[in-house]
This record gives structure tokens, sequence and C-alpha cells, in this order.
């Protein structure tokens, strides 16, 4: 049997991660020690690693494909065919950011008064690509961990990830300047992307994934309403294209459906009521292929 091998984030993108891939039909089960998580698929085997690894061993051909940050793939310079782009984070839907981060009281304002500091980071290349467009020369070292806590008195700077600046701040820290914004890629290793069987199991898995991500914060409503009143309830409805609507057994009554917004959905249901929408129900989406 043909078996795809995958490799996924293990860390703060673990728990986001396992709830996509279940969510998208691929439940994995995994202790907080394993790296080896049980599936459901016998055609998909699945490896957690760091994500700072992954790209690194998909390239090499270790790994038939990976889903790594795009920050990762930069700074390891990896040779990878990008399958899709997936918007999501450890505590939401939305990029993160390698940012450069200075004491609040500190005295460097802008990125040129970076010259001739220290600067502490993981991501050290992709500091110094950063460094090399601003023409500026500073040390960058690289940091084990613990990166925040190290300015003024170990380091003048930090580049640092981050998704809210939650940790910055209470760290009594400010940003200076973004360096990258980085999104999760389903990425694949060149020679598997040219086997047509992996590539298919691939393409699915992308397309399964993003469904799940383009279903996030929004639900379907269905209602009944009298046909005579079906274009005004449908002018109220925001909608992908336009609202489905069709006939009824009930002579003069109308289904409509649509897809919209969660946020949204407290504010319309009492107008399509008022505008002669019956029966109408929420439901919560799983996946939406557009």
């Amino acid at each position: 049997m043909k078996r795809l091998l995958l490799a996924l984030p293990k860390g703060s993108l673990q728990d986001a991660t396992l709830t996509l891939m279940a969510k998208a039909g691929y439940p994995l089960r995994a202790t907080e020690r394993s790296y080896v998580p049980a599936g459901d698929d016998p055609e998909l085997e699945v490896r957690l690693l760091r994500a700072q690894e992954i790209s690194r061993y998909v390239e090499r051909g270790i790994f038939d494909a990976g889903l790594t940050g795009y920050d990762w793939i930069v700074e390891n310079a990896s040779r990878v065919i990008e399958v899709t782009e997936l918007v999501y984070a450890k505590q939401g839907f939305r990029p993160v950011r390698w940012v450069v981060a200075v004491p609040v009281r500190s005295g460097i304002r802008r990125p040129r008064d970076l010259n001739g500091k220290r600067i502490a980071t993981e991501a050290v290349r992709l500091t110094q690509r950063y460094l090399r467009r601003q023409r500026i020369r500073a040390q960058v070292e690289f940091s084990w961990g613990a990166t925040e806590v190290k300015p003024p008195e170990m380091v003048d700077a930090i580049v640092e990830l981050t998704e809210t600046g939650s940790s910055l701040r209470a760290h009594n820290l400010r940003i200076l300047d973004v360096v990258l914004e980085s999104t999760p890629r389903l990425v694949a290793n060149t020679a598997s992307w040219k086997d047509p069987w992996k590539r298919r199991k691939m393409e699915e898995l992308a397309l399964l994934l993003k469904g799940v991500l383009a279903a996030e914060n929004k639900v379907l409503l269905k209602m009944n309403a009298p046909a005579n009143k079906a274009h005004r309830i449908a002018q109220i409805l925001p909608a992908l294209q336009a609202p489905t609507i069709s006939s009824l057994d009930a002579r003069g009554w109308v289904a409509i459906e649509t897809v919209v917004e969660e946020s949204k959905v407290r504010v319309l249901i009492p107008r399509l009521k008022r505008a002669g929408a019956q029966g109408i129900i929420e439901l919560e989406l799983n996946k939406l292929v557009l």
C-alpha cells in the first residue's frame, strides 16, 4: 500500500494543527511525549517534529510533505514545493510576526539605531537578511530560549516571534519594526510532488484543510418563507454569492439557505423574522469548499 509520510509541528502549533487535521477528516491521537500519532487513514503516516526542522527534512526527502511556518522555510532556505498557505496560529486565525523589540526605555527609536548593537534571536539568518536590507551592521547571536528576558542586560534588542504582542509587553519591551509576517504552509518534497499518487494525496489534504479554515467563524442559516417575501429576505442576507432559494411542497412557500459570519447572526435573525422568515435554523459548519 502506498503511503504519504507527513511531518506536523510539535510545540506551540501542535494543538491547533491536530484540531485542524481532525476537522479535515484526519483525526490523530498523540500523547504529550508522542512523536508518532496514530490515525485512521492507512495511506497517511504522521510524525511530530519541531516546526524549525520540518522544511529541511522535507527538502531532503525524509518526509514527502510537512506543515511548517513560512518563517522557517525562509530561515532554512529550504527548496520545497509550497502546496498551499494555511492562515492559522496558536491563538487565532491570523499571521504571526517576527519583530525587532527593544526595552521600553531604550534609546533605540529607529531601525538604523541598531548599528553596532547586539541582537539575540532564534532566527539568525532571518535577522541577518533583515539587517542587510536595512543596511545595518549589528551583531546577531543565537538565542536558546527565554529571549524576552535578555534585554537590556545581555543584549540591546531581540528579534522574536509574536502573535498578539502580549508577552513582549509583559517583559517591558516595545516593537521597533516588523521583520517578517508568517503563516503555516503545507510544503512538499520536489520528488514526491512529481509522483502522481502522492501529489493527488497532498492536493486532497490541502483542499480539506483550506475547507476547514474557510468555514471558521461561519454558520449555515436555513429558513422557510412565503414566496412573495423571498426577495425581501434575500436582500437582508449576506452570502458567498447569493442565497439558495428552492420551492417547497407547500404551495407558495420556499426554503432559503446561505452561509454567513457567525458574528452577524444575532443581528440577522430578528431582521429575518420581521421580514417573514420562519423556522430559522443555525448550523455549525465543519468545512466550506469553494
